[in-house]
């Protein structure tokens, strides 16, 4: 299926059907530029439901790069941020549409892989663990709700009526995450547990509704001085250190206390064929959002705490996600991103005059010891 690359990941979806997003200024030229992913249980990133690219040269040209045409362009352009060309149009590879069923628990994180890997032999196509984020509790960072999606075999009416969380439903949590973690995280505990069972489409049911500048209202009404927002960062370790990993982020936190929203896992495979991965091997993907106020103090503790949460990764042979913020230190981007010196040497003879650039760009070079232009 062909798509322009400005064009919104909802009208992807629209015709037939109608339903709110929420995070409708996502493009798949972006979802291109990051080398996104979802909740597959046994996905790659992106690039895996990509085709070909349609991408505007630095030379002007208008050329099609697939991995048959011009395949060093294509695996460049994806997860490139933009810096290797414009992408003007995506052909994406589509799967068959099927009813799955959504399987809640609550568990711990020990156990959780085997877990996965139980339901990924069932059958399961999607999945993640939602973790507690209460530090005065002791599930902080333990104790989680793990939605797993099964294909049904059948098909049946989906009823219209069944239980969903409502725009005010997720401005409601999102308050008692600030305020009241622990209710926070019953809530929405219950209100998951009360939907296994429930059944959706397979290509509809990742869609989630995303309250865009949420936090304005939500600094009004917690009565803040000072504006703030969530801040999101996300880690990878092997799967079978995820536990070791937790172990030492919850240390971490209740030493360095840090106000954590929300926070998830997922499972990611391989990516074998873009030329700077993020996800090298089989991954536990471990994100968490940080409430950050905006202010100087502030933003520096959460930089520290972001700094930190990447050294616990590298100490669980893991990495980090790049496209979220550029607090990592030199020896952490190097660590993580191993190929990053040969990835920037390959844009600049892509595009020798440097026309595709950015601050991201330019703080990359800085970091590395790159010449700026």
């Amino acid at each position: 299926m062909r798509n322009e690359g400005y064009s919104r990941w909802k009208p992807v979806f629209s015709g037939p059907m109608s339903f709110e997003t929420g995070a409708d200024r996502l493009t798949i030229g972006g979802a291109v530029a990051a080398n996104i992913h979802g909740r597959g249980l046994t996905a790659p990133p992106f690039i895996g439901d990509l085709e070909s690219l349609e991408i505007v040269t630095a030379d002007g040209e208008v050329v099609i790069c697939s991995r048959e045409q011009r395949p060093e362009l294509f695996r460049h352009v994806v997860g490139g941020y933009g810096l290797f060309g414009v992408v003007t149009a995506a052909k994406l590879r589509l799967t068959a549409r099927q009813q799955v069923e959504r399987v809640v628990e609550l568990r711990e994180i020990d156990g959780l892989i085997d877990r996965l890997r139980e339901r990924i032999a069932a059958g399961a196509l999607y999945g993640d663990f939602q973790f507690a984020t209460d530090p005065a509790n002791a599930n902080f960072l333990r104790t989680g709700i793990l939605s797993c999606y099964l294909p049904t075999g059948d098909v049946r009416p989906i009823p219209a009526r069944q239980r969903r969380l409502s725009q005010s439903d997720w401005s409601r949590l999102i308050e008692l995450a600030h305020r009241d973690k622990a209710r926070a995280f019953d809530e929405f505990s219950d209100f998951y547990l009360a939907t296994s069972g429930q059944r959706y489409w397979s290509d509809t049911h990742q869609l989630n509704l995303y309250l865009e500048s949420y936090h304005a209202a939500l600094d009004q009404r917690l009565g803040c001085s000072t504006q703030g927002g969530e801040m999101i960062t996300e880690l990878y370790v092997p799967r079978n250190r995820l536990s070791g990993f937790m172990d030492d982020v919850r240390r971490d936190l209740l030493r360095h206390p840090a106000d954590v929203i929300y926070g998830t896992i997922r499972l990611i495979d391989p990516d074998a064929e873009s030329a700077l991965p993020w996800a090298r091997e089989q991954y536990a993907c471990v994100i968490f959002n940080l409430h950050v106020d905006h202010q100087a103090a502030a933003i520096a503790d959460a930089a520290s705490a972001f700094i930190r949460l990447i050294d616990h990764a590298i100490a669980h042979q893991g990495s980090y996600f790049l496209t979220y913020h550029r607090f990592a230190r030199p020896d952490q981007l190097l660590t993580c991103h191993p190929r990053l010196r040969e990835w920037l040497d390959k844009k600049h003879q892509i595009d020798p005059n440097r026309l595709f650039q950015s601050d991201w760009y330019l703080h990359l070079l800085g970091l590395t010891g790159g010449e700026a232009p």
